[in-house]
C-alpha cells in the first residue's frame, strides 16, 4: 500500500532539498518508479534496511494476533471493529500487491513508472515475418510486417485484440485454425440470433414431424425447443451439420473460404467468389463482425431464456435473482430501479452491502461539494491569502490548482478528513448506512435532524441521486479540464480531437455541431465517415417514408382491391402499424427484400461514397446541380431523417404498447384506475397536448406525489416568469442610485444577463437565499388541505393578499390555467435565453441574431 502510494505521490509532490547533501544528491533527481533503484546510494539502502529491520525485531512484536502491534489507529481495542478493520486491511493490501505488480510490470517492459505501452517495442504482437504462404488465395497477399496485425479482424475500435496472448508464439498455421474457428462459430450464432427472433413473428405451416404428430406451431421458441424436438429430430441435425463439415466445406488454405460463395449458394451455381480484393476484404471483415456481434448476443439470449424460462424474457419472472434482497433499499428509484450492472450484491451480504452504501453516500457527498468547488471560484473566491505569500486570488481554479497547493496544506487537508473519518462521522452498526450520529442533513453536525418516515426517506433517497449525478459531473469536470487545460474548457481547444477532421462536413448544424457521442469517427479515417454517413440518409429516407406510412393509412384511407389476389388479401384487411407485420405473405416478404437488392444494386452498392456525394445518387429532386443548393438541401434532409428515425422509433414503441395505431396511440388507453389518467381532469390537461406525461412520472397513480410535483412546477415557473421578465426589462429600464453602497455599485454597472452572476457581491448573494428561504419556508407554506400552489397569504401569482379568493370557479380554473401555461412557456423561454446567453454573450439584439 505504501509502495503503491510512492509510485503515485511523486508524480504531484517531491520534497525539496536533498537526498544526500555529501552525494550531492537532491529528491528532484530521483526519477519515479524502477529508475530510482539505481540512484539510491548504497548508505542510502543500509539506512532502509536498517529502519526496516528495527522495526521487525523491536518495534511491531508478535502478541498473538496476525497485524494487530498494538497501533490503535489501525487495528481497535473493540474484537469486532477490530476484525473487521482488519479484514478491510488484508483486502486493501491484496488490492495494492496486484497493483503494485502491476505497476513494476508496466514501468519495467515500458521504461517510465506510468508507461506507454507504445514504447513496448518488443511486444510479439509486433513480430515481423515475411510472408503467410496459402494464406488468401484470391490472391495470395504478404503477411504484415507486425505479425498478425493489419489482417481481417484486425478493426476499430480495439484493433487487433488478443488479450488473452493466442497468437504471441506467431504461430501461423495456430492462427489460422483459431480464425476459421471463429468464423464458423460466428456464422452459427449468426443463424441462431435470427432463429430466436424470426419464430416470434412466422412459423411453418403443417407438421416438422408427422409421424410424431409434432407441428412446427407446436414447438416452442427458444431452449425450450431442446426438449420438443424427437430423437430422430437431432440425428438429421448432427448428420447435416456432419455433412456440410466433412463432405461439402473443403478447405481451400484460406479460413473459412470454401470456394462456396456467398451462404455456400456456389454449390446450387448461385453465386461465386468475390474477384475484387478490396471488396471482398471488406465484406469478410463485416461477417467477422457480425459474427463476433452474434456471439455475444445469442449467449445473452441464452443466458435471459434460462434464468427467466422465455426468450424474451421478462426479468420480474427471475424470482431467484439475489438482488431482490436489496430491492427495497434507499436508491431503489425510477428509472433504474435497483442499478447494479457488476452484481457487487449477488451474494446477497447485507453487511457488504451496507459498507458500499456508506461509501457510495460518502463519495457522492464529497462529489457535491467538489462539484460546488468547480463552480463557486468562477464566481466568488475568499479575500486574504491561503498561506504565506499564496492568496486565494492566484489559485486557478480546476485540476490546476492541485499544483498551487503546498505540501503544508495537503497535511492539513488529509489530517481534517481523518478527524471527521475517525472521529466526529463514525460508524454505528446500529443506525442506517451514512447516518451518523453527529451528523444531520448532509452531514453537517446536528444541522437538523430528520424524523422517522416517508419524508426521511424521500430526502436519502435525493441526497442518494443527487451525490450519485455529482460523481458523474465531477469525473465530466475533470475529463473536461484535462483535456483543455481550463475548469469550464472550451472543446475549441482541445486540438487534438480527430473529429476535427470531419467538423465542416454535412450534418454538422446548430444547436449540436459535430455530434458524436460514441467516437464513431474517432480515428479520423474518410472512407469509414463517407460510408456511414450514406448509411444514415438511406436510414433515414426510409424512417421519412415509414413515418408517412404509419399516418397516411390513418387519413387518407387504403387502397382498394387486393394486395394479394391468391390469398384473398385486400389492402383494407392489413391493419396499420406493427399489426401489418402478421399480415403480409411469405411471397411479399420475399419481394420486399428483391426489391430493396434491386435499387441498392441500381445505385452501384455504395458508389455515391465511394465515387462522391454520400446520398447524391443523381436524383436531382433530392439534391441539386447548383452545388450551394445541393448543400442546403443535404444539410435539410439529414436534419429530417434524423427526426424521422426518432419519431418512427417512438410510434413503434407507442404503438407496440397502445396496440393501435389510430388515435388512442397518442392519446393513451381508456382509463384504469390508479394510473395516470387519475390526474386527466387537473389543472393544466390543456390542447394541444392534453395530459402530457412523457416519462410516466404519475403512472403509479400517487395523489400526494402529483401535487408535490405540481406545487414545484407552478414555483419554477413562477420564478420562469420573473426571471424572464428580469432579462427584458432591464435593456429599457434600470433603478437609479446604488445597489450596494458599500462596495460603490450602481444598479446601472450591473450588466444584464448571466454576466450579472460575477458583479452581486457575497452578501448579496447571502440576502437571497435568505429571502427566497423566508418565502418559501415562512410565508408561503404548502398546506395538504389547499391545492398545490395555493397559498394562505398569497392571492393572484402568489404576490401576498393582492386580491382575494376568485368567486368564478370556471374564470378561476381559467386563470389557474394560463398561469401553469404561460409558467412552462417562461421556463422554456428562461433556458434558451440563457442558453443563448451564454453562446454569443450577450442580452441585446445580437442575442436573437440581429
Amino acid at each position: 500500500m505504501y509502495a503503491t502510494i510512492g509510485y503515485i505521490v511523486p508524480e504531484y509532490f517531491k520534497w525539496p532539498g536533498y537526498l544526500s547533501p555529501s552525494l550531492g544528491l537532491s529528491f528532484e533527481d530521483v526519477p519515479n518508479g524502477l529508475a530510482a533503484i539505481s540512484k539510491v546510494p548504497g548508505q542510502g539502502w543500509s539506512q532502509i534496511v536498517a529502519f526496516a529491520g528495527y522495526y521487525e525485531l523491536f518495534v511491531y512484536k508478535y502478541n498473538g494476533t496476525p497485524g494487530d502491534y498494538g497501533w490503535k489507529a489501525i487495528t481497535s481495542s473493540d474484537p469486532e471493529a477490530l476484525n473487521k478493520k482488519l479484514s478491510a486491511e488484508i483486502a486493501n493490501g491484496r488490492l495494492a500487491m496486484m497493483a503494485i505488480i502491476g505497476m513494476f510490470f508496466q514501468d519495467g517492459l515500458t521504461g517510465s513508472a506510468w508507461g506507454d505501452w507504445s514504447l513496448y517495442t518488443d511486444s510479439p504482437l509486433r513480430s515481423t515475418g515475411k510472408f503467410s504462404p496459402g494464406y488468401n488465395t484470391l490472391p495470395e497477399w504478404e503477411k504484415p510486417k507486425n505479425g498478425f496485425e493489419g489482417l481481417v479482424g484486425d478493426q476499430p475500435p480495439l484493433g487487433f485484440w488478443d488479450p488473452a496472448g493466442y497468437a504471441r508464439d506467431g504461430n501461423v498455421e495456430n492462427f489460422k485454425r483459431r480464425r476459421e474457428v471463429e468464423l464458423k462459430h460466428g456464422r452459427v450464432a449468426m443463424f441462431a440470433t435470427i432463429g430466436y427472433i424470426v419464430p416470434e413473428y412466422f412459423k411453418f405451416d403443417g407438421d416438422l414431424s408427422p409421424s410424431s404428430g409434432l407441428k412446427f406451431a407446436d414447438v416452442p421458441n427458444g431452449l425450450k425447443a431442446l426438449g420438443v424436438v424427437p430423437v430422430a429430430g437431432w440425428a438429421q441435425i448432427l448428420a447435416f451439420a456432419g455433412f456440410i463439415e466433412t463432405v461439402v466445406n473443403k478447405p481451400t488454405g484460406e479460413p473459412g473460404n470454401y470456394g462456396k460463395g456467398f451462404l455456400s449458394l456456389g454449390t446450387l451455381g448461385l453465386g461465386s467468389s468475390i474477384q475484387d480484393p478490396e471488396v471482398r476484404v471488406k465484406k469478410l471483415a463485416s461477417e467477422i463482425s457480425n459474427g463476433r456481434l452474434a456471439m455475444f448476443a445469442i449467449i445473452g439470449m441464452f443466458f435471459q431464456d434460462g434464468l427467466t424460462g422465455s426468450a424474451w424474457g421478462d426479468w420480474a419472472l427471475y424470482t431467484g435473482s439475489p438482488l431482490r434482497a436489496f430491492e427495497n433499499e434507499l436508491g431503489v428509484q425510477a428509472p433504474v430501479g435497483f442499478f447494479d450492472p457488476f452484481g457487487m450484491t449477488k451474494d446477497g451480504d447485507v453487511e457488504t452491502f451496507k459498507r458500499r452504501r456508506a461509501t457510495e453516500l460518502k463519495n457522492g457527498r464529497v462529489a457535491m461539494l467538489a462539484a460546488m468547488g468547480y463552480i463557486t471560484p468562477e464566481y466568488f473566491r475568499f479575500p486574504g491569502n491561503c498561506a504565506t505569500g499564496l492568496k486565494f486570488a492566484d489559485i486557478p481554479n480546476g485540476l490546476a490548482a492541485l499544483g498551487k497547493v503546498p505540501g503544508a496544506g495537503w497535511t492539513q487537508i488529509f489530517l481534517f478528513l481523518g478527524m471527521v473519518e475517525k472521529s466526529l462521522y463514525t460508524h454505528d452498526p446500529t443506525r442506517a448506512p451514512g447516518d451518523f450520529k453527529n451528523g444531520g442533513v448532509l452531514g453537517v453536525p446536528n444541522g437538523s435532524t430528520m424524523l422517522e418516515g416517508e419524508g426521511r426517506t424521500k430526502k436519502l433517497n435525493s441526497e442518494l441521486a443527487n451525490g450519485r449525478l455529482a460523481m458523474m459531473a465531477i469525473t465530466g469536470m475533470w475529463f473536461q479540464d484535462g483535456l483543455t487545460g481550463s475548469a469550464w474548457g472550451d472543446w475549441a481547444l482541445y486540438t487534438d480531437s480527430p473529429l476535427r477532421a470531419f467538423e465542416n462536413e454535412l450534418g454538422v448544424q446548430a444547436p449540436v455541431g459535430f455530434w458524436d457521442p460514441v467516437g464513431f469517427t474517432a480515428d479520423g479515417d474518410v472512407e469509414a465517415f463517407k460510408r456511414r454517413r450514406a448509411t444514415e440518409l438511406k436510414h433515414g429516407r426510409i424512417s421519412m417514408l415509414a413515418c408517412m406510412g404509419y399516418m397516411t393509412p390513418e387519413i387518407i384511407g387504403k387502397f382498394p382491391g387486393y394486395l394479394s389476389p391468391s390469398a384473398g388479401l385486400k389492402y383494407a384487411d392489413i391493419p396499420n402499424g406493427l399489426g401489418a407485420i402478421s399480415k403480409v405473405p411469405w411471397e411479399g416478404w420475399f419481394q420486399m427484400v428483391f426489391y430493396c437488392l434491386f435499387v441498392e444494386y441500381k445505385s452501384g452498392f455504395g458508389k455515391d461514397w465511394k465515387e462522391g456525394t454520400p446520398g447524391d445518387l443523381g436524383w436531382k429532386m433530392l439534391t441539386a446541380s447548383n452545388p450551394e443548393k445541393k448543400q442546403r438541401k443535404l444539410q435539410a434532409e439529414i436534419a429530417n431523417s434524423r427526426l424521422a428515425m426518432t419519431a418512427i422509433m417512438a410510434m413503434f414503441f407507442q404503438n407496440g404498447t397502445v396496440g393501435t395505431t389510430g388515435p388512442e396511440m397518442w392519446i393513451g388507453k381508456a382509463p384504469v384506475p390508479g394510473s395516470a389518467w387519475a390526474f386527466e381532469n387537473e389543472l393544466g390537461v390543456q390542447a394541444p397536448v392534453g395530459y402530457f406525461d412523457p416519462l410516466g412520472m404519475s403512472s403509479d397513480g400517487c395523489v400526494e406525489t402529483f401535487k408535490r410535483r405540481r406545487e414545484s412546477e407552478l414555483k419554477n415557473g413562477r420564478v420562469a416568469m420573473f426571471a424572464a421578465m428580469g432579462y427584458i426589462t432591464p435593456e429599457y429600464f434600470r433603478w437609479p442610485g446604488f445597489l450596494s453602497p458599500s462596495a460603490n455599485l450602481k444598479f446601472a454597472d450591473v450588466p444584464n444577463g448571466l454576466a450579472a452572476l460575477s458583479k452581486v457581491p457575497f452578501l448579496g448573494w447571502a440576502q437571497i437565499l435568505v429571502f427566497c428561504g423566508g418565502v418559501d419556508f415562512g410565508l408561503y407554506r404548502a398546506d395538504p388541505s389547499r391545492d398545490p400552489g395555493d397559498y394562505e397569504n398569497a392571492g393572484i401569482l402568489g404576490v401576498p393578499n393582492a386580491s382575494g379568493p376568485m368567486s368564478d370557479a370556471e374564470g378561476r380554473k381559467k386563470k389557474l390555467n394560463s398561469e401553469l401555461a404561460n409558467g412552462r412557456l417562461a421556463m422554456v423561454a428562461i433556458l434558451g435565453m440563457m442558453f443563448q446567453n451564454g453562446t454569443v454573450g450577450t442580452t441585446g439584439p445580437a442575442m436573437w441574431g440581429f
